[in-house]
C-alpha cells in the first residue's frame, strides 16, 4: 500500500471539546475535497473522537467514492469496549465500519497499550487467517511494547506494519527512546502525530492571542506559550527564508525526519499549508538549529493519556 507523505486527521471532527467549538459540516466537506484534489487521501480517525462522531462525518464524506481511492486509518480503542460484549474486537470493528459504511479498514490500530499485551493478541486472533486484515499498527506504545506486538502478531501470520506516536519539536522521545530507528531498521512506518502540538507550533497563538479559553489543548499550551513564542518565532525566520508559513515548517521538519506526520485539518488554508509543506526542503543547518532551540527550552508536552518514551522502557502488564 502506497502511502502520501502527510496523513490528515479527523480527532477534530468528532466535537468531543478538545478543540473548543463545534465544526461547520460544510466547512469540513471543504476542506476533505481540497485534500482529496491534491492526493492527500489517507485519513484518520477512531470511535473514541466523539464516541464515533468523527467516524460518522468522514463515512459521509467518502460516501460514493470509489474504495481504492482513500485510505481510512481507524483503531480499537481499549477505554471504549463495552463491558457487556462477548467478542469486544469483533463487536468493536464491526461497530466501526458499520458506522463508516465500510467493509474493511486499511489500516487498525491499537490505539494505546491499557490492557497490553491482552488486546494486542485479541486484534491478532480476531484477524488471523483473514483475507480482509488490514495493516496492524500500534500507538502511544513504547520500544519494549512495540516489540512485543510484532512478535504477538506474528504468532497469528500478521505482523507490525505501523507506529503512531506523539513526535514533534517539543516532544522527541520516540527518537531519543530508539523507536524511530528500530521502525526503519524493520521497515515499519512510523506515523507521527500533534507534530503541530494541536496549533502550538502553528505560529497562530501567543500571549495576547492564546487559545480558546476552556478547550483542552488551552490548558496544556496557554501557560507555555512564553517559551513556544521562542520557538515559533525560529519557525517564522526559516519559514520566510523558504517563503512559507510557520506551520509548515514543523510539517517538513517531520518528513525530514523519514515519519508520516498526521496533520488535523479543519480549514481549508490548513490542507494547502500542507501540501505546501511537502515541498520545503530543509537544510540539516535548520534542523540542528530548531532540535537544539527546542531542547534549551525544556518543554514537557506530555498530555494525559500518553507517556514519555524512554530507552529501555517496561512494557504494559496485563
Amino acid at each position: 500500500m502506497e502511502f502520501p507523505k502527510i496523513a490528515l486527521g479527523a480527532w477534530a471532527w468528532g466535537n468531543d471539546g478538545t478543540f473548543g467549538s463545534r465544526l461547520d459540516p460544510v466547512v469540513l466537506k471543504e476542506v476533505f475535497d481540497t485534500a482529496m484534489d491534491n492526493g492527500l487521501n489517507l485519513w484518520d480517525t477512531a470511535y473514541a473522537y466523539g464516541m464515533g462522531e468523527s467516524e460518522k462525518v468522514l463515512a459521509g464524506f467518502l460516501k460514493g467514492l470509489p474504495r481504492d481511492s482513500y485510505i481510512v486509518s481507524d483503531k480499537f480503542t481499549p477505554q471504549c469496549v463495552d463491558a457487556s460484549w462477548k467478542d469486544p474486537v469483533k463487536e468493536m470493528t464491526g461497530m466501526q465500519l458499520s458506522l463508516m459504511d465500510l467493509d474493511r479498514f486499511d489500516i487498525y490500530w491499537i490505539h494505546n497499550t491499557s490492557g497490553a499485551p491482552g488486546w494486542t493478541r485479541k486484534v491478532a486472533e480476531h484477524y488471523d487467517g483473514r483475507k480482509d486484515a488490514p495493516l496492524i499498527g500500534v500507538s502511544n506504545h513504547n520500544l519494549a511494547e512495540i516489540k512485543e506486538a510484532d512478535r504477538i502478531l506474528r504468532e497469528h501470520g500478521l505482523e507490525l506494519s505501523a507506529v503512531q506516536n506523539h513526535y514533534s519539536l517539543i516532544n522527541r522521545s520516540s527518537e531519543s527512546s530508539g523507536i524511530l530507528q528500530y521502525c526503519k531498521n524493520n521497515g515499519i512506518a512510523f506515523f507521527s502525530y500533534m507534530v503541530l502540538e494541536q496549533g502550538a507550533l502553528s505560529g497562530k497563538y501567543d500571549s495576547k492571542n492564546p487559545m480558546p479559553e476552556g478547550s483542552a489543548r488551552a490548558k496544556t499550551y496557554n501557560p507555555l506559550m512564553d517559551k513556544l513564542e521562542v520557538l515559533n518565532a525560529k519557525l517564522s525566520e526559516i519559514a520566510s527564508s523558504h517563503g512559507v508559513s510557520t506551520a509548515q515548517i514543523p510539517i517538513s521538519w517531520a518528513i525530514s525526519k523519514e515519519t508520516l506526520p498526521i496533520i488535523g485539518v479543519t480549514s481549508r488554508k490548513q490542507v494547502e499549508d500542507a501540501v505546501k509543506a511537502m515541498n520545503v526542503r530543509l537544510t540539516q543547518e535548520e534542523i540542528a538549529s530548531m532540535e537544539s532551540l527546542a531542547e534549551g527550552l525544556g518543554i514537557n508536552a506530555v498530555r494525559m493519556w500518553e507517556k514519555e518514551m524512554r530507552r529501555g522502557g517496561r512494557r504494559a502488564r496485563g
